[in-house]
């Protein structure tokens, strides 16, 4: 089984072949995400809302991310590992972020996902040059909604957009290998693709992305808190679980379990 590499990403958007990524946060589900074929998974810090409750990913922290790193990383045998540097890991300064970052590959990513554009281009400037891969993130930026005043889908205007197609251009010219498009119009996020070599991964951007990427439990039907407009279910293994258990309480209630078959003699 060959691991996904960058430069097998760049061939594939030369060749016009489309990127899949999912997220995952521990061993069992990085596991199947894996064996289904997937080539990115991002340990992404959406993990601070879908695993653990939160209302957004801001008070997500360094050692939190690389537990959940390491865990995903002893999992994956094809797919790329990628570590998503949390809200104040890297916006300090970019001694700090290369240190980060350094800690991510530490406990087994093969790079690292950082968000924001003409912002952030120092940081991933200098990643690249200690070798780390660095995957760019433009669009809605969740760790921005104080800004943005919530998630709002982002480049409506011309000039907002031409500001996210340069913004492209400029990560793409500092090294960053592959770069997220979250929540745009569809025509911008074509755009955006075809004005830069790297593969862009789209959540939220449309068909014309040379990838996408969804978080699991989003695309299993396991989180309903809320349901964003880009999000397909996949499954309903919310229900399926409710029901499991309830079966459960039930036989064991009703005294069906544990039978014969599940006792020792």
């Amino acid at each position: 089984m060959q691991k996904v590499t960058i430069q097998g990403l760049v061939r594939k958007k030369t060749e016009g072949k489309r990127i899949s990524a999912l997220t995952a946060y521990d061993f069992p589900t990085a596991a199947i995400v894996d064996e289904a074929g997937v080539d990115i998974i991002l340990v992404g810090d959406s993990l601070g809302v879908v695993v653990q409750g939160l209302d957004n990913t801001l008070p997500v922290t360094m050692d939190e991310m690389l537990y959940h790193t390491r865990i995903v990383a002893r999992a994956a045998k094809r797919a790329m590992v990628l570590g998503d540097m949390p809200f104040l890991s890297y916006q300090v300064s970019v001694g700090e972020a290369v240190r980060n970052a350094g800690r991510f590959l530490q406990v087994g990513a093969q790079g690292v996902k950082i968000e924001g554009g003409a912002n952030v281009l120092p940081v991933i400037k200098e990643l690249v040059n200690f070798d780390i891969p660095v995957m760019a993130h433009i669009g809605i930026t969740p760790q921005s909604i104080h800004r943005h005043g919530g998630y709002k889908v982002q480049g409506r205007d011309e000039a907002a957009a031409q500001r996210l197609v340069d913004e492209a251009k400029m990560v793409e010219d500092s090294g960053a290998f592959s770069l997220v498009v979250e929540g745009v119009p569809v025509e911008l996020a074509r755009k955006i693709t075809e004005s830069v070599s790297i593969p862009t991964i789209g959540i939220g951007g449309g068909p014309h992305c040379d990838g996408q990427i969804l978080v699991i439990h989003d695309l299993l039907g396991l989180f309903d808190r809320f349901v964003p407009k880009f999000v397909k279910r996949y499954a309903n293994l919310k229900e399926t679980s409710v029901d499991a258990i309830r079966q459960y309480i039930a036989e064991v209630e009703s005294g069906e379990f544990p039978g014969a078959e599940q006792s020792y003699t």
